[in-house]
């Protein structure tokens, strides 16, 4: 799975980032419930918001490491920077925990929430660097540690000419393939991260993957692959 293949995202430490909001370390008052004591997947996101804003910074830990890494995975996609893609996901996290005591469970999923809000930083970042230079160089994704050195190589060579060729794509193409194609995200959930139709979201993912594969074959044949 493609959510399992990102690489850790190196996040500062969960207290720090807390302290940077207006709601204290291990949630919005001292009395809550018991730490968490169930199995992280046994829980869902929003119960352990719910959690958090009831005094439980366990809660708060289990989440971050929860949504962190695939928060990271998706800026590090759509814009090709590691620090950036860091910088975005730290500030995401950020608006997440401020806007916990508000959170209404059922009306949507913390998860697509936290998409949403990383496409619109990640937006908002490119239209603050337009007109100037933009790194389209990958940072490729740590090899497995079970593969040999030539599979490892393979791999690296592999993910960065993804992200190279994911770079080339128009941005709202590049944001389609990326939460469909890599984080393997429904159509009607990606409609609404990117807010638009079901209808326009396949209409993306279809053109952005198009373009994808022509991008890869041209730059094989640049580097004398055959097809095999």
């Amino acid at each position: 799975m493609a959510r399992n293949r990102a690489r850790e995202w190196s996040r500062t430490d969960l207290s720090g980032v807390l302290q940077k909001t207006d709601i204290p370390p291990g949630g919005a008052s001292k009395e809550g419930p018991p730490k968490v004591s169930a199995q992280p997947q046994s829980l869902e996101d929003d119960a352990l918001l719910a959690r958090f804003v009831a005094g439980d910074g366990r809660a708060a830990t289990l989440l971050t490491d929860r949504l962190g890494p695939r928060a990271f995975g998706v800026a590090m996609r759509v814009l090709g920077n590691r620090a950036e893609a860091e910088d975005v996901t730290q500030e995401a996290m950020l608006r997440l925990w401020r806007m916990a005591p508000d959170w209404r469970p059922g009306e949507a999923q913390v998860s697509t929430w936290l998409y949403r809000v990383v496409m619109n930083l990640c937006i908002d970042l490119k239209r603050r660097q337009r007109g100037g230079h933009l790194d389209l160089d990958a940072v490729p994704e740590p090899p497995d540690p079970a593969k040999g050195a030539p599979e490892q190589l393979q791999e690296a060579a592999r993910q960065d000419a993804l992200q190279a060729a994911l770079m080339h794509l128009p941005e709202r193409q590049r944001q389609a393939v990326v939460l469909r194609h890599l984080e393997e995200l429904a159509n009607p959930e990606i409609a609404a991260i990117m807010d638009i139709s079901v209808e326009a979201v396949e209409s993306l993912t279809a053109r952005g993957k198009r373009a994808l594969a022509g991008i890869l074959a041209k730059r094989r044949e640049e580097l004398g692959y055959d097809d095999g």
